[in-house]
């Protein structure tokens, strides 16, 4: 997460971490890394769409991220910096993203318990997106991928490391839904999604504390309740109460 200390603040006080030399920590675990624009730990880069925060969500590789740039490069992405332990580029629809050399610290100590990572998503503007983010990702990463409809009829790719199969999912890619007349306007690219013991509970806390809610909470069979939030820097992410 790329952010003001007010920002940083706002996590800590609705997640419960522990800001420590850019990690955010649980329970003494890393559960997400932070920074300032242009300063120590953020990537230099401000917000496409006139916020002052966003995230940023970075994958594992074991080529190492200057070996995927060029793969980036050829099919149709950009970057933004490389090194030999990790990487920022963007897709060809221009959306953020980061690789980390595997074996590299940090990384994630915990994922999909309450607090922490539980899932990835890439919201794109249109079908023709989708398809390109689709090839995109396939040719950078080699991910399985699994097209499904969902529930509510929407078109959706799940996203698992090659051979992980649908229980290794890490993620999808699925078009923007449409803004909710209450709440603050969505916005295309890679959203986390963190995991809480109450959604209800948590986005009254986040309002209480500065957020903006994008979409509000809501049931899906098998998936959980869910909600979109922007936090106090406009940063968009999304929480998931497993049910």
């Amino acid at each position: 997460m790329s952010g003001s200390s007010n920002v940083v603040e706002f996590y800590r006080r609705l997640f419960g971490w522990q800001p420590t030399k850019g990690l955010f920590l649980l329970g003494g675990q890393t559960v997400a890394a932070y920074g300032t624009p242009g300063g120590g730990g953020g990537d230099g880069s401000g917000a496409d769409d006139g916020a002052d925060s966003y995230w940023r969500i970075s994958f594992r590789t074991d080529l190492g991220p200057l070996a995927v740039a060029g793969t980036v490069e050829s099919a149709g992405g950009s970057t933004e910096s490389a090194n030999h332990d990790f990487g920022h580029f963007r897709d060809p629809g221009g959306h953020r993203f980061g690789v980390r050399r595997g074996g590299y610290v940090p990384a994630l100590d915990a994922v999909d318990v309450p607090g922490a990572l539980w899932w990835t998503q890439l919201y794109v503007s249109d079908a023709a997106e989708a398809a390109a983010a689709k090839r995109f990702h396939l040719a950078v990463f080699g991910w399985d991928m699994r097209d499904i409809v969902l529930e509510r009829g929407a078109d959706y790719t799940v996203l698992s490391p090659a051979g992980a199969g649908i229980e290794g999912a890490h993620g999808g890619i699925i078009r923007l839904p449409p803004a909710d007349p209450a709440g603050a306007p969505p916005v295309p690219g890679w959203v986390p999604y963190f995991r809480v013991a109450d959604c209800d509970a948590t986005v009254a806390e986040a309002l209480a504390l500065g957020a903006a809610v994008v979409h509000p909470p809501e049931s899906a069979a098998g998936i959980g309740r869910q909600a979109t939030l922007r936090d106090p820097g406009r940063g968009q992410f999304a929480i998931n109460q497993v049910t």
